[in-house]
């Protein structure tokens, strides 16, 4: 599979320098999801694209950023909610793992601003668009946060389907989706309608991953 190129120059694929901690998660994540929790991923090659972009997925539990960046070689940073920094050593903690605090519920410009560094620094973002754990249906109520960063960053999104909760001794299954491309749309200019038309792919794209999942597993597995 050839790669996509985002269009950044190639002196700003830098990524983030690995901290100890992150070294140390990434070691854990490894030895839990081949023993106790086991997680098979469908179409890694999927994930051979070069930085910067942004992996998306779906929402179960606290697990789910060590199982869509277990499957990435570079470091990826996920945003996450500002309530998990509510002191000075989760601060330090979720720093050394890369996360960017973000506040949920109001427009975080903050945030959105790092993200725009982090993906011209080469960077891999990684979101939960549906903001929360609990929810009706895979991907069906998102924000549209997620397109304005990809718009704005001018960088393809990358989406994984986490078919079920990881729990001991159940196989969790990853599926990992077509590249949604976002440059014919930036061409077109950055507005609500743009977002839209992007979440609208992004929502096709999980219909799709979750048929697919489906076809090849021989059963569903899909949980909501």
């Amino acid at each position: 599979m050839s790669e996509v190129h985002s269009g950044h120059a190639p002196d700003q694929m830098q990524g983030p320098k690995r901290s100890f901690l992150y070294f140390l998660a990434r070691i854990l994540a490894f030895i839990v999801f081949h023993t106790i929790c086991p997680v098979k991923y469908y179409h890694k090659d999927r994930t051979n694209i070069r930085a910067p972009f942004i992996i998306i997925s779906n929402h179960f539990s606290n697990w789910d950023p060590l199982v869509t960046g277990q499957i990435i070689s570079q470091d990826v940073t996920f945003l996450g909610k500002k309530e998990l920094v509510s002191n000075k050593l989760l601060k330090w903690v979720f720093t050394q793992l890369h996360m960017i605090a973000i506040d949920r519920h109001n427009t975080d410009m903050a945030a959105i601003r790092n993200c725009m560094k982090a993906l011209k620094n080469g960077e891999i973002l990684g979101i939960f668009p549906e903001g929360t754990r609990h929810h009706k249906g895979i991907m069906e109520e998102t924000e549209d946060g997620v397109a304005l960063i990809a718009l704005r960053g001018n960088v393809p999104v990358l989406p994984m389907l986490i078919a079920s909760k990881v729990r001991p001794f159940h196989l969790t299954r990853v599926y990992i989706g077509e590249t949604i491309e976002t440059q014919d749309l930036r061409e077109q200019g950055i507005n609500k309608e743009t977002c839209d038309l992007l979440m609208i792919r992004i929502r096709e794209a999980y219909k799709e991953m979750q048929e697919a999942l489906v076809c090849e597993t021989g059963k569903n597995r899909i949980k909501t």
